[in-house]
């Protein structure tokens, strides 16, 4: 059966609120210490329609291209109820596919929903002490604690019954997942993300300066990079940093964009037998972390992916190294990596937009305690992205 049109919005309350929702997007999207890449998702629920961001479309271009799917609440809720995909009901000659985080955002009952994977946020997520660590850092907001629940509709059902035991709450810390915040319009959803985060602030930890000389050893083969991003340098030369990835996944972006182990290696490997492999365009890794050195990128590393690395480390940055942390189970990591482990599907590949916004790729410059992001050319090479 032929889908119908897509509905317009046909009052000026509408259509304020919708370019609303974009400005908020927008700005969140522009802060990597909320926002990696593709992931975080927004939504706003307008006369039973449910405006939500689009699978695998990076908030911060919300201003220079289509990024909101409408669907029917109803139906949304139906296909939650039935276990079954869910399918946008109008046509759009761009094919935009909901974001796979669209359950959770119908199951919750507030009109404006801001769902981000904040780097102060994650680095209490990942604790097991976590809610214990937050009572007091949260202590007279509404909110919540959802323990580690796959994205889609696993997760949505999890919120459902947090909220029919306490309706009025508006914050979620999802368990090595991120952040959820809501509100009655946006700009009540993005006052209360700001107090959050306020009180969710980790000073960074400082860490060693790298070793120019075994970097430069590196540097001479010419699909290498020193990065931009001096705390990268942290994979190497913080020994907690080095522990805590040692463990294992702590979250699903860090296993959908940068694989399930971390290219760690000692310097004398890295100057002796691992000169081939380092060499060898077909088997070399994205990056690579050399003890007590730093890190070095290879040049085929895109900025989605770049952008996850980054985030990766400002978490590590902020756990300390007594904390017991919570690692993603084998099987959970493997339901995140692969296509049954959400009716839509978890990812996909695709080519780098060259078009993207001078901006976006540049947004790292202005968030505090991070150095300015790569300005690697786009388009060279294909990425992982989650449909989040």
């Amino acid at each position: 059966m032929k889908n119908a049109a897509q509905p317009k919005l046909f009052f000026t309350r509408q259509q304020r609120e919708v370019a609303s929702l974009r400005d908020l997007s927008s700005r969140v999207g522009s802060n990597p210490l909320l926002v990696q890449a593709s992931n975080g998702n927004t939504s706003i629920k307008l006369d039973g329609i449910l405006w939500i961001k689009a699978s695998g479309k990076w908030l911060a271009h919300a201003l220079q291209e289509e990024m909101l799917v409408p669907l029917r609440l109803a139906e949304v809720k139906e296909s939650i109820q039935n276990d079954t995909e869910i399918v946008p009901r109008y046509a759009r000659e761009d094919q935009l596919r909901a974001s796979i985080e669209t359950p959770m955002h119908a199951v919750l009952r507030h009109r404006v929903v801001i769902h981000v994977h904040s780097i102060n946020a994650l680095a209490w997520a990942i604790r097991l002490d976590g809610p214990d660590q937050l009572k007091e850092r949260l202590a007279g907001l509404h909110w919540q604690w959802i323990p580690y629940a796959a994205s889609g509709i696993p997760l949505a059902r999890e919120i459902a019954k947090a909220v029919a035991s306490a309706p009025e709450t508006d914050v979620f810390i999802l368990g090595n997942h991120g952040l959820v915040v809501c509100g009655r319009d946006c700009d009540t959803a993005e006052k209360l993300l700001c107090e959050v985060e306020r009180r969710l602030a980790i000073a960074p930890r400082r860490f060693p300066e790298p070793n120019a000389t075994v970097l430069a050893m590196i540097a001479r083969f010419s699909r290498w990079q020193l990065p931009d991003v001096d705390s990268l340098h942290a994979l190497g030369t913080d020994v907690v940093s080095r522990k805590i990835l040692k463990g294992g996944i702590l979250y699903p972006c860090q296993a959908i964009f940068l694989g399930q182990t971390m290219p760690l290696f000692p310097p004398a490997v890295v100057l002796s037998k691992f000169t081939e492999r380092l060499n060898d365009k077909d088997r070399t890794p994205l990056f690579v972390a050399v003890e007590r050195s730093g890190v070095m990128l290879n040049e085929k590393m895109t900025s989605a992916e770049r952008a996850a690395l980054t985030g990766l480390v400002q978490v590590t940055l902020r756990t300390d190294e007594s904390a017991r942390l919570r690692y993603l189970k084998e099987t959970e990591v493997t339901d995140v990596l692969g296509k049954g482990a959400h009716r839509c599907g978890e990812l996909v590949v695709m080519k780098e937009k060259s078009n993207c916004p001078a901006d976006t790729r540049n947004s790292m410059r202005n968030a505090p305690h991070l150095p300015p992001a790569s300005s690697l050319a786009l388009g060279h090479a294909y990425r992982r992205q989650a449909l989040d």
